[in-house]
């Protein structure tokens, strides 16, 4: 096989991999099943540090601790926005999701307003453990 048509089939791979994975987004999104985010906590840091949304896209994120301490996703200006479809998850009057060592929860939500929200965690801010919620 020459290295042109062997290129070229790559480049048509990778195409087609990119359709069905924006055609899944697609589908997700027409079905109502929420898209997954997750995130994790660990000393001291979310990863990602910075989540990225769609405005009016429906939402589960996966907040999962992998530390050794208890950590809190903290972000009051983002969950007063958004529409949540699970708000049960959240704690300090609807201000944040708190997980134990080892713990995870879901939070179904519908992406708010374009904006940008601050994300911390209440008990750990102090060492950098912050981060940023960007609704486009």
């Amino acid at each position: 096989m020459s290295a042109n048509l062997r290129t070229g089939l790559i480049a048509a791979v990778a195409a087609i991999v990119a359709a069905c994975a924006a055609n899944q987004a697609a589908d997700h999104a027409a079905q109502g099943a929420p898209m997954l985010v997750t995130v994790l906590a660990k000393e001291y840091a979310f990863v990602p540090p910075d989540v990225h949304l769609e405005h009016g896209m429906l939402y589960r994120l996966h907040l999962q601790n992998v530390g050794k301490e208890t950590h809190e996703l903290t972000a009051p200006d983002f969950f007063k926005a958004a529409q949540i479809e699970t708000p049960g998850i959240l704690s300090g009057e609807g201000r944040e999701i708190l997980v134990q060592p080892g713990e995870a929860k879901d939070l179904v939500f519908r992406a708010p307003v374009p904006g940008t929200y601050a994300m911390t965690c209440a008990d750990h801010d102090w060492a950098g453990m912050v981060g940023k919620i960007i609704v486009e």
